[in-house]
This record gives C-alpha cells, structure tokens and sequence, in this order.
C-alpha cells in the first residue's frame, strides 16, 4: 500500500451530488480512514458579503484557492492541517477544525481542479454532470430543505450561477478520468432519486475494471458498456447503469466490483444510499461509489494505467 494518502478529486456544479458522492466513498472504504475536504469551507466570504460583493461561490475570486491548494499538498504529505469551517445554513465561516491526514483524502468542491497544483495532488479525479433539470431540482430540494433559502432565493442563485459555471466550473471537465452524469429514465423524465440511471465516460487515463463477466449483451441486463466519443472527439468507454436493473444482475456487478477489492469486502453494506425520505438505495449510485473506491484502492497499491 501507498506510504502517503491517496487523494480523490470531485468537481461539479452546484448540487451535482458531490457531498453525496464524497461520503458514500468514504463509507466503502471505511470512515476512520478517509479525511474529506469540502472545497465550501474554503469561502473567502460570507453568504451576505457575497451578496453585497454581488459575487458567487463558483468565482475564483470569492475563494481562498491558494490556501485550498496548500492543504492538499500538506494532506498528501502526511501532513495536518487547520481546515476553515463554512456553515451552510447560516452562511458564515465559523471557527475552523484540525484535520488529521489518513490513508484517504477525499476532496469535493466546485473548484478543486481549477489550478494545476490541485490537479497534481489528485490521483483520481471525478467530474460529476447530471442532466441540468435534474441539478436544478436537487438545489432547489436542498437549499430549502437544509440551507435556509426560499424557493425564489434559489431559482434567483441558479441564474447568477449560470456565467461563473460555464466560464469556472465546467472547463474542469477536461481534466476527469471519470465523468459521471446520473439522469431520468426515459419514461419518468420527474424522477429525482432511486430510479435515476447513470452513465460513466471512462477515459483511458486509468486502468478501469474488467467487467466483461457480467456483460452479456441484453439489452434488458440494465448495465452496458460501448465505446463512444467524448464531446472533444476523443474516444472514451461508455458504461450506462439502468435505474431498473434487476436487482440479481446489480447484485452480480456488486459481487464483482467487491470480488476485485477484498480489502474493503467487510464495509459492502454501506454503499448506494441517500438521503430520501429514510434510507433509500440506488443500483446505480452504489455502482458508482463503488467503481471509484476500486479505482482508489489499486492507486493505493501502485496500479496505474498504461
């Protein structure tokens, strides 16, 4: 195993699903050994200076980049560090915690690809894209529900998120190993949660799994893999996750992913979860989870791509 952390990059916009998919990592590969960093923590200002600043959260210049890049350094080092604290509900940077390095280090935020020392520090890196309708209703959902917006407030947030997105966050994309895009299945375009479908673009900047056991063909399995083209032309593996696989083939894909990475074969019960009205589990979102967690345990051994 690696004698320092492995690092994991998550980028997204704005209620992608970044924190959801942060702490389902950590759940596969243990929470005593995993430290996640929150790339909000790293605000320069508070939800009223933003305001009066007229600046959002996806501006580089509304975060302390440097400092962000300057932890994740000391992180992979073995290093500790004094973590700032942002309180989403109240929208105030609060007193900042100690933060120990373990042998994984997740860190998910809107910008923690944006500068090429932050990207160096991360082994694996994950871009998360869901259907844009899907987003919006995620940050509506969770903005009122958990961080003191109305429903006015949010829908005013997503159109001055727009511009900063597209010039900040989305360019991030190019330097994924894995993008990640969850979206409705075709006959219930409403659907927000356990029935969603998934689709990993798979670059070959890593050495993905062999799933050739479980891939049939039939177009009712609920799980695919083809080869594609990215949107910059470049050719890319396409693995698509139904919301209605049937449980016996999720099962099997899971028996596989678990086969390949026995050393976490003792937390399998953690994986797919959400929060939707009580414990909810999803194929895909433990699929995933769990493709990255195998992506993270083979860096840790040394197993990298060609």
């Amino acid at each position: 195993m690696s004698e320092r952390p492995l690092v994991l990059g998550i980028v997204g916009d704005s209620a992608a699903g970044k924190s959801t998919l942060a702490a389902g990592i950590a759940s596969v590969l243990g929470r005593h050994r995993v430290a996640v960093v929150c790339g909000d923590d790293y605000l320069r200002y508070d939800r009223r200076e933003r305001a009066l600043r007229r600046l959002t959260a996806l501006d580089p210049e509304c975060n302390h980049l440097a400092i962000l890049e300057q932890h994740l350094e000391l992180l992979r080092a073995g290093r500790p560090i004094l973590k700032p604290v942002y309180d989403h509900r109240a929208g105030t940077l609060v007193r900042p915690e100690y933060l120990e390095p373990r042998p994984y280090v997740v860190v998910e935020g809107l910008l923690a690809f944006h500068s090429r020392a932050m990207r160096e520090c991360c082994d694996i890196k994950i871009y998360l894209e869901p259907e844009e309708e899907l987003r919006r209703r995620w940050k509506l959902a969770r903005d009122t529900a958990r961080r003191g917006y109305g429903r006015e407030q949010v829908l005013r947030q997503l159109e001055r998120q727009r511009r900063d997105a597209a010039t900040h966050v989305r360019p991030q994309r190019v330097f994924a190993d894995i993008v990640v895009a969850f979206h409705p299945p075709a006959d219930d375009p409403e659907e927000t949660g356990a029935r969603l479908s998934v689709r990993h673009l798979l670059r070959p900047t890593l050495p993905h799994p062999d799933l050739s056991p479980i891939l049939d063909g039939n177009p009712r399995s609920g799980i695919r893999l083809e080869l594609a083209r990215d949107i910059d032309g470049k050719p890319v593996d396409v693995l698509e996750i139904s919301g209605d696989i049937p449980e016996a083939r999720a099962r099997r894909v899971e028996d596989l992913l678990w086969s390949l990475i026995p050393e976490a074969s003792y937390l399998r019960g953690n994986v797919g979860t959400f929060e939707g009205g009580g414990r909810t589990v999803s194929h895909p979102l433990a699929l995933t989870q769990l493709l990255i967690a195998y992506h993270m345990i083979k860096a840790a051994q040394g197993v990298v791509a060609n």
